[in-house]
């Protein structure tokens, strides 16, 4: 899958972008502020049908305005896909494909397989378990549109329960069909989970060892409630505690993915380097996983990704992405000297822009 073509306007800081790509290397260059993050952020924008950091639309549209669009030709395996965005101050978005609007924003996901490494990673460390589950829920539901389903309709399923606990509701035939749902829902999300986990981490650590070239090994432990007895039984047992309580105190809501380095908790003795190359390689993982599952070869998008990297990392990063295994990558950082090197490293097609306040500016190759 390539993006041939972006097109946006009134994107943050964006006023109004037009740019071609390299179907292999894309980098750009500029200041902080000049809206490097943000044009990374609308090509993944179109593939999620929302921003990278959670963003609310509102906060989306350029200070302002009432209108932001986002469009991207893509050449899809020998297909042409034209995917278009519109985001309205106090309006549904509209996401259509080749010109015809989603009946649900849900069907979109996973057409345009997209791995983003940007600084705020650094939370899947340092945050709560719920950026770890969210995580696992964008690998997986780039490639199994069952996995998402089953996720959508157990959150359904969760808001309604926790609703009724808030409420001190007591029905006990309501809490059984909920309940229900839950089980079915939840079962199919925890076995999946579990399942992507075990075939995720021989690929993570391959790339942490080739990124660090040490023999510091590298982990993650997909701890589930669900493996603690049968979830049927623990939700009733638990309706009372959960009415005092107000929520719903067991289920795959409460996954953790534990992160390692050596026997210990990475966010507990991780070096700022070691933090740095372990959510890299988590990322890359992820982009391999996509790229052996899915129909389509991912695109990369490597945000400002080499502070707090010694040059050795830097150099084997660069050697990495270069290669053949990886397609369409857009690059960013503030300064050229890691950009002419990754141009250096590959004898394929690329492209250099520099940004300047929201403004993309071709540069000679």
């Amino acid at each position: 899958m390539i993006l041939k073509k972006l097109s946006v306007l009134n994107y943050k800081n964006i006023t109004q972008a037009e740019a071609v790509f390299s179907p292999k290397m894309n980098c750009f260059f500029g200041n902080n502020g000049m809206g490097k993050t943000n044009l990374l952020d609308a090509i993944y924008y179109l593939s999620f049908c929302k921003s990278s950091k959670n963003t609310p639309d509102s906060q989306i549209l350029r200070n302002g305005e009432d209108l932001c669009v986002l469009q991207g030709w893509y050449d899809y395996e020998g297909r042409e896909e034209d995917i278009f965005c519109a985001i309205r101050r106090r309006q549904r978005k509209q996401f259509r494909r080749n010109k015809k609007e989603y009946d649900k924003l849900s069907e979109h996901i996973g057409l345009l397989p997209i791995v983003m490494v940007s600084p705020s990673d650094s939370e899947l460390i340092q945050g709560g378990s719920d950026e770890r589950r969210r995580f696992l829920d964008l690998i997986i539901s780039q490639q199994d549109a069952t996995y998402l389903h089953a996720l959508i309709q157990y959150n359904k399923a969760l808001l309604q329960r926790n609703t009724m606990l808030k409420a001190q509701n007591r029905d006990a035939s309501l809490y059984d069909v909920l309940e229900m749902q839950l089980v079915m829902y939840g079962q199919t999300v925890f076995e999946t989970r579990r399942r992507i986990v075990a075939s995720f981490v021989p690929l993570f650590n391959d790339y942490y060892r080739e990124i660090c070239r040490s023999a510091e090994t590298v982990d993650l432990h997909y701890v589930s409630q669900l493996e603690e007895g049968d979830f049927a039984s623990r939700l009733e047992a638990n309706r009372e505690r959960d009415i005092i309580l107000g929520y719903t105190s067991c289920g795959i809501h409460k996954d953790e993915l534990e992160m390692t380095l050596g026997d210990h908790l990475i966010r507990r003795i991780g070096s700022q380097g070691q933090n740095k190359t372990y959510l890299i390689a988590l990322k890359l993982a992820q982009f391999s996983l996509l790229a052996q599952d899915g129909k389509t070869c991912p695109i990369l998008l490597l945000d400002d990704i080499f502070d707090k990297l010694d040059a050795d990392r830097v150099e084997q990063i660069i050697k990495l992405v270069s290669g053949d295994a990886f397609g369409q990558i857009f690059i960013t950082d503030t300064n050229r000297k890691y950009l002419d090197a990754i141009l250096a490293a590959t004898n394929d097609d690329y492209r250099l822009f520099k940004m300047e306040h929201g403004n993309i500016y071709p540069l000679a190759e």
